[in-house]
């Protein structure tokens, strides 16, 4: 009996078949990748439509866990909130109400959900709409029969009527409202004695299936909700729309080549990266978390967004994908700047969540207003930007006026450290966990404001203003410590804090990862940060030992002070956001090759199609968009430059199908695991020795021709000219603003 249960827990998973006989790209999405995590969260096998509001998902520790405690009728807040709870039981009621079940023969698609639950295998099914979804539950084994429903968070109550049920949440100073109905009358009810109406079990025939609506505004909306999308009861109705939609985005790229585990993992990947963000508008209105109030609108309002972590890679791949839904994405940014007083950090459902360091949401701006897409109101959106970095507190895990510290980096422009051992004077300062993290405010900062500078020159601000941000974009500088080649905390008298040990630095200075990982995030400004170093041949070498540097200690007690620090290469840090660029900074120091050698080697370790197949949190699609770019080839290594550097293929043809119709193509027909090395390459029929090209390149469509083989050419993309750019002051630009047509 437990080598039965042993093998069905480690087995690969169950997939649905799709719709028809067409092949689909849906067929290599397996959403148990990563179900273990390393260190921290394990990924959630969520079922949905792309970017929208109703996402459900089996609860529990991670994908070794043999039971299921309940599915949300959906996920309001990616890793933070789930609203109702619900699980189909049998038996006596006195012992249903904490009940987890077994499940077994479990199917997991982005689209559809089945399993089967319980010691008499009742089968639960699930697909889902934008704002609803549908269970369809077949009980075996004698009866009674019960759907368990539950609140999850702070209160409300849940009501029956029929074959009705409705519901109310109470959660972060905000309501969500359901609406279902049966597919059979309800044979009666009972509540948990001393709870309220929080949970109840909901008598029901052996075959039933329950179709719901969710709503941030009312019971009558969650109804209204629900009649608009599913108005019958066809289970395979809603499946097969819900399958067209997911083939619809997955068909953007198709790939060739690469084993079918490279393929698992690339298309896992690209389904992840449309978990977030999602649209909670209900058909001509939205309640937002940003003034609690309704508005009327018949445009999408996109919540549930951690920029910090998204806007390296899962905003710009969505640039390219669906522009139009980027710009209704960035749009909604600056209407909850109008709603909130605040550009937001985390946009959550119940408002700013002003989670990690930076003001990124000028870099995402940035990219995507030069990469073409329109911003509705630019004024609000750079008076947004704007206050947040020069009138709002730059402290992690804050939003709100500015305090004492960022009087003192705006006068001296870097933030100071707290020396070891002494106390924490700043009230605002979160001095359990998040500290100061002095250096990572000013290197994200730096960056930021570089955006904020740049913004200011295509909006036409006045020249002092433009050239206020893009002097606070050298900031960086203030926290190079030469003498000992690292980014490194200062005092407020302005003196290094002399015993800070870069390996063993924790949140006092840097966030989520030390000195070696901050070291390299000057993403703005690789031409000044090399200079810094000492040139490209002293900046190539401290990126090999990088990749060499020994721990220094136990990895149990590296992890104890730095547990976001997962899937370690020396001192690089694959599992967590900030390092996602390093590896394509070779391209800079006249070392492509050497790029290429570390990128196909961090895929193929640590990206893998098993439950261990993520090395990090995957941070709702954070991670996932590293790995589609870079299996592609290439990737967006300063997001605000509309450019990208070419990395090294997994597949031998890769076409991203654009919106407007037009291709963009990657060929590599040589390549494979060991022609893992670019030889020469050619754009649109013409040489190309250079590791980087434009992102109008992309976007007007093409053909990048890769020749693969086995050794490095050292050669190509060697030579100073032919590095990507990257200045304060870039050129680059200047040339987009020119050269596109397509700039609104």
């Amino acid at each position: 009996m437990l080598l039965l249960l042993a093998c069905t827990l480690l087995s690969a998973p169950v997939f649905a078949q799709s719709p028809g006989t067409r092949v689909s790209n849906l067929n290599d999405v397996d959403p148990s990748i990563g179900g273990v995590g390393l260190i921290l969260e394990p990924t959630r096998p969520t079922v949905q439509l792309p970017n929208q509001m109703v996402r459900v998902y089996p609860v529990r520790k991670d994908a070794l866990d043999d039971q299921v405690a309940y599915f949300p009728l959906t996920v309001a807040a990616h890793r933070v909130f789930s609203l109702f709870s619900f699980l189909p039981v049998s038996g006596d009621p006195s012992g249903l109400w904490d009940r987890k079940e077994v499940y077994d023969h479990e199917v997991l698609t982005p689209y559809y959900y089945r399993s089967e639950l319980g010691d008499n295998g009742t089968i639960t099914e699930f697909s889902p709409g934008a704002k609803s979804g549908v269970f369809k539950i077949s009980f075996k084994g004698s009866g009674p029969h019960y759907l368990r429903l539950g609140i999850l968070n702070e209160g409300g109550e849940i009501n029956t009527d029929g074959s009705s049920i409705s519901g109310t949440e109470v959660f972060r100073g905000m309501k969500a409202f359901f609406y279902a109905e049966l597919s059979a009358a309800q044979q009666g009810a009972v509540y948990r004695e001393g709870a309220g109406k929080r949970q109840v079990l909901v008598k029901v025939p052996e075959q039933v299936s329950m179709r719901y609506a969710i709503s941030y505004i009312s019971v009558e909306q969650a109804k209204a909700n629900l009649g608009r999308e599913i108005p019958g009861g066809d289970f395979n109705a809603v499946k097969n729309k819900a399958y067209h939609e997911w083939n619809k985005v997955m068909s953007q790229i198709n790939v060739e080549g690469g084993t079918p585990a490279q393929r698992r993992v690339f298309y896992t990947a690209l389904y992840r990266c449309y978990e977030r963000m999602v649209d909670i508008s209900e058909y001509g209105q939205y309640y937002s978390g940003f003034d609690h109030q309704v508005h009327k609108s018949d445009k999408p309002f996109y919540v549930d967004n951690w920029i910090w972590d998204n806007y390296i890679a899962l905003e710009p791949l969505h640039t390219i994908l669906n522009p139009k839904k980027e710009a209704d994405k960035i749009n909604s940014y600056v209407d909850m700047y109008k709603q909130g007083g605040w550009m937001p950090s985390f946009a959550l459902v119940f408002g700013d969540w002003p989670a990690m360091t930076g003001n990124h949401a000028a870099t995402w701006i940035l990219d995507a207003y030069l990469k073409g897409i329109p911003i509705a109101d630019k004024e609000a959106a750079y008076a947004g930007l704007r206050k947040n970095s020069l009138e709002g507190t730059l402290l992690p895990w804050n939003n709100g006026p500015a305090t004492v510290l960022d009087s003192f980096y705006n006068a001296h422009g870097y933030m100071p450290g707290l020396p070891y051992g002494e106390a924490e004077t700043v009230p605002q300062v979160e001095n359990v966990w998040e500290k100061r993290q002095a250096v990572s405010v000013t290197l994200e900062n730096s960056y930021s404001d570089w955006a904020i500078g740049q913004l200011g020159k295509w909006f036409r601000k006045p020249v002092e203003e433009q050239r206020l941000f893009l002097n606070r974009a050298y900031h960086y500088k203030n926290v190079y410590r030469a003498d000992k080649g690292f980014m490194w905390a200062k005092d407020k008298q302005g003196n290094w804090i002399d015993n800070m040990d870069p390996k063993a630095a924790g949140r006092e200075f840097f966030t989520e990862n030390n000195a070696y990982t901050y070291n390299w995030v000057v993403k703005h400004d690789l031409q000044g940060l090399i200079r810094l170093m000492g040139g490209r041949q002293a900046a190539e070498a401290k990126l090999d030992q990088l990749f060499r540097e020994d721990l220094g200690t136990a990895k149990f007690h590296f992890w104890k002070t730095q547990p976001d620090a997962s899937g370690l290469v020396g001192q690089f840090v694959m599992g967590n956001e900030p390092s996602f660029h390093i590896p394509y900074i070779y391209n800079y120091t006249g070392s492509p090759w050497k790029a290429q050698k570390r990128i196909r080697m961090l895929l193929d370790t640590w990206y893998t199609d098993n439950y261990f197949g993520i090395p990090g949190d995957e941070d709702g699609g954070g991670m996932s968009a590293f790995v589609v770019f870079s299996m592609m080839g290439f990737f967006p290594v300063t997001p605000g430059l509309p450019m990208y550097n070419i990395g090294s293929p997994v597949f031998t043809k890769v076409r991203i199908n654009l919106p407007d119709g037009k291709v963009f193509s990657i060929n590599a027909p040589k390549n494979s695991a060991g022609n893992l090395y670019i030889q020469g390459a050619m754009l649109n029929g013409k040489p190309l020795n250079k590791a980087w090209f434009r992102h109008k390149e992309l976007q007007n469509g093409g053909t990048l021709n890769l020749v693969m083989g086995p050794r490095p050419n050292k050669e190509w993309g060697a030579s100073p000219a032919d590095q990507p750019p990257s200045g304060v002051m870039s050129p680059l630009v200047n040339e987009q603003w020119m050269l596109n047509e397509t700039r609104p």
